[in-house]
């Protein structure tokens, strides 16, 4: 093959797979894969395929594609490029190329890249020197034989140039100061597209963005839903050209008033970071415009960013990246005593103990951004809230990533670095913490900054209104999206017609003489998906969750132990399950004992909802149902398309029995399933983690479906006696003295035919539903359920749906 280049891209250009090394076969297309230069224009990763097409006589294939499986995955990343791609496929076809563009979605799932890249005759991509896209690089080429090519489209001085290494942004600048003379006002030369564009079949569908409704195509990806899109800052070239023409005619000539300005500042950052626009062109503009303080921003320490995580990339994730006596300072440090020891749920909601850091992560929350020199107090805080540096590394860059539209970037990395010690020089005293790295305390920030103009910026509507929304039921699901709701700033009332939240995770107390507790409901729960289990790591940091290690077994029909169910890890809530959804709630507005009657839909397209005895609960612009599919679908009967859906569910019931012995038993085991006979499950609630040392011996029995539904409308005493005398024949023990019995009857209590999807989502009414009828007969199916419903809404607010 014809693999010359330019010299402009030449010099750009790095070989993954080279093709000196390899065997491959002649291929059938040059294959451009767009993932980081995200635009047609001033493109060289693009113009590098245009060139080989047009000089080897095969056609040109560009696929470009968002997957699942990048780190913090959210509906705020996935919709930013979603509306990036958008247009560059607009863009590409205006210059005569058909790009292939493929969602992993349901139903559209595959190894459609490493399937490509074996049919082509050489795959060039960009350089993107972060995870997880130098791992998928790194994979793929020791998959394939075809050479992969990997080109610069993000600095501006390549990083294929070498230079030395620099500790410093000064130390870089003034290195350098040549090579980006020689650069920074050179003319872009777009190659002509003169070459054939591939036409033949793919395997796949491709997927056209142009008239689609991006909210809705979102909810059908199995990301983290309870990040909203971002209404003022939405992706594409087009949006980040306008955002920095304006910036460029009234923002970047003017110094600025303070450094902790909010407002004077580019926010280019998320188009720079997915290649939206061209950095090649907003440093030349910026040159010829004499912006020395902008362009030093924009190309020393981002550009230095990038070559140290080309050069440290398998560690730019731990403390290994630090400056040898930056980790050894922190690490002699890292025993002093810290002013507290936040979880990472704590953080991520903005609930430190200083108004400044707080006002921070909301507008990382809400906007998906945070200003450069807020970012350094922000993040150099956060040494003082967890126990060790390692820790606060990881949650600096957590937070960072997942929240902020330019997370996982180079010049992010250094931002977040920067807070540890990295491209600076060590204080010449050590400190408490921090030893020889630099502290910015945040009441010396909170004195230079005007906190409440602060928080007017950060807290301003995430949408273009400021609606008002009712959750009606308080169980884990509608708990989970009233609270996503609320720390985007909605207004949000959840109403719920018993004594408690919790739902089915509710837990017993008893006063008759002795105190008992029972957990009736839901007896554990797991965590298997990753949107759940950093919660759950998270609340046991907070005590709110304690893994349940107790022995738990399976009976066989004469009483003995068939098995062990050892296999997975289970966790429950602490003191009692009920803390869970006390914990979730905390911080909502929740009215108990308000049994939703009624939901009238009036003229200007608001909800009126009513209580059973006629009390009005006010008016609402959205509703989110969180009940058993049957009082669901008579709430919103006649008023919602999802109707249907919702009845399609039918709930099982289960007779629970809640039973405090005389004495302590010597059961060999804590809980037990049980799979013939009247019983499904026993457990000896008392030996949870958590509970009353002192507390009596207790045991929650629950009854097989088929045995409820034979007995579904007996009395609670008759089928109180009946269960004791099935606990007592499965486990050979006498229950005749008992301190305490009752039985309960769950009506709904486990989904017989949970629907595929985690809600259901009405945009034209404005109604959710939700539950773990929805995304699976679990606890953690219930809290997606809600993440989700509480995304549709989210969704419908910021994304212009096309």
């Amino acid at each position: 093959m014809d693999l010359s280049l330019p010299p402009s891209l030449q010099e750009r250009l790095r070989w993954t797979v080279h093709p000196e090394n390899t065997r491959h076969g002649p291929g059938h297309f040059v294959l451009y894969w767009m993932h980081n230069a995200v635009r047609a224009h001033e493109n060289p990763a693009l113009d590098t395929a245009i060139c080989w097409a047009r000089q080897n006589g095969l056609p040109l294939l560009v696929y470009h594609a968002i997957s699942e499986d990048y780190p913090f995955a959210s509906d705020r990343i996935h919709c930013f490029m979603m509306q990036g791609h958008r247009d560059a496929q607009r863009e590409l076809s205006d210059r005569g190329i058909d790009s292939c563009f493929h969602l992993q979605r349901d139903g559209n799932r595959g190894p459609h890249l490493k399937t490509l890249t074996s049919q082509a005759a050489v795959l060039v991509t960009e350089s993107m020197p972060v995870q997880p896209l130098a791992g998928w690089i790194e994979r793929l080429s020791d998959r394939t034989t075809t050479p992969i090519a990997t080109v610069d489209a993000s600095c501006v001085l390549p990083m294929s140039i070498p230079i030395d290494d620099c500790l410093s942004v000064r130390d870089y600048r003034e290195q350098t100061r040549p090579l980006y003379e020689q650069r920074i006002q050179r003319p872009y030369s777009e190659q002509t597209v003169d070459c054939e564009i591939y036409q033949d079949a793919l395997p796949f569908d491709p997927f056209d963005l142009q008239d689609v409704s991006l909210a809705d195509v979102m909810g059908q990806c199995k990301i983290d839903h309870s990040i909203a899109p971002v209404m003022d800052t939405p992706g594409g070239s087009r949006a980040g050209y306008c955002r920095w023409n304006r910036f460029r005619e009234n923002g970047l000539m003017q110094p600025l008033d303070d450094e902790l300005s909010v407002t004077g500042v580019s926010r280019m950052s998320a188009y720079l970071h997915f290649g939206m626009v061209s950095p090649l062109r907003i440093a030349r503009e910026a040159s010829l415009a004499g912006a020395c303080h902008f362009l030093d921003r924009l190309l020393h320490f981002r550009e230095l960013s990038f070559r140290f995580c080309d050069a440290r990339v398998d560690q730019i994730d731990s403390t290994d990246a630090l400056p040898k006596w930056a980790l050894e300072s922190l690490s002699d440090a890292s025993n002093d005593e810290r002013d507290e020891n936040f979880s990472w749920e704590t953080l991520a909601r903005g609930k430190s103990d200083h108004s400044l850091w707080n006002a921070s992560q909301r507008s990382l929350i809400k906007h998906g951004e945070l200003q450069d020199e807020l970012r350094k107090s922000w993040g150099k805080a956060i040494l003082r809230w967890t126990s060790t540096p390692g820790r606060a590394l990881r949650v600096a860059l957590d937070l960072n990533h997942r929240y902020a539209l330019d997370g996982r970037d180079p010049c992010g990395y250094g931002g977040v670095l920067w807070c540890f010690g990295q491209f600076d020089k060590p204080s010449e005293t050590s400190q408490p913490l921090y030893g020889k790295v630099r502290d910015r305390p945040l009441d010396d920030q909170r004195q230079r900054i005007d906190l409440d103009q602060l928080s007017e910026f950060v807290d301003r509507p995430i949408a273009a209104s400021s609606p008002r929304v009712a959750v009606i039921g308080a169980g884990i699901a509608g708990l989970m999206a009233a609270r996503t709701l609320r720390d985007h700033g909605l207004a949000v009332t959840v109403f719920e017609k018993s004594r408690g939240v919790g739902g089915r995770m509710s837990t017993r107390q008893t006063r008759t003489g002795q105190t008992f507790q029972f957990d009736h409901g839901a007896q554990y729960f797991t965590a298997r998906d990753s949107r759940f289990c950093r919660y759950v790591q998270s609340w046991i940091h907070d005590k709110v969750v304690q893994p349940w290690t107790g022995r738990i077994v399976e009976l066989s029909p004469d009483g003995g132990i068939a098995g062990e169910k050892q296999s997975t890890l289970r966790y429950v809530g602490s003191p009692c399950m009920n803390s869970v959804a006390r914990h979730l709630a905390t911080d909502l507005d929740v009215e108990l004992e308000t049994p939703v009657a009624r939901l009238q839909r009036l003229p200007d397209e608001r909800w009126h909802l009513q209580c059973d005895h006629e009390k009005d609960l006010g008016q609402f612009d959205y509703v989110v149902v969180n009940c058993p599919p049957v009082q669901a679908s008579a709430l919103i009967a006649g008023n919602s398309r999802i109707t249907e859906q919702i009845e399609s569910v039918e709930m099982k019931p289960t007779w629970a029995l809640m039973l405090a012995l005389e004495e302590a038993t010597e059961i060999p085991y804590d809980a037990a399933f049980i799979n013939h006979g009247p019983l499904s499950w026993i457990a000896r609630d008392s030996s949870k983690p958590g509970r009353k040392d002192d507390q009596q011996e207790t045991w929650v029995i629950h009854a097989s479906q088929t045995w409820t539904q034979q007995h579904l409308d007996a009395s609670k005493d008759d089928v109180q006696e009946l269960l004791i005398n099935a606990w007592q024949q499965a486990t050979g023990r006498d229950a005749a003295n008992h301190r305490y019995a009752t039985a309960h009857r769950w009506l709904y209590a486990i989904p017989d035919n949970p629907l595929g999807q985690e809600c259901l989502w009405d945009a034209t009414t404005g109604i959710a539903a939700c539950g773990d009828w929805c995304g699976g007969p679990r606890v953690e199916g219930a809290f997606l359920s809600g993440m989700a419903a509480a995304g549709s809404l989210l969704r419908h607010l910021t994304v212009d749906r096309k």
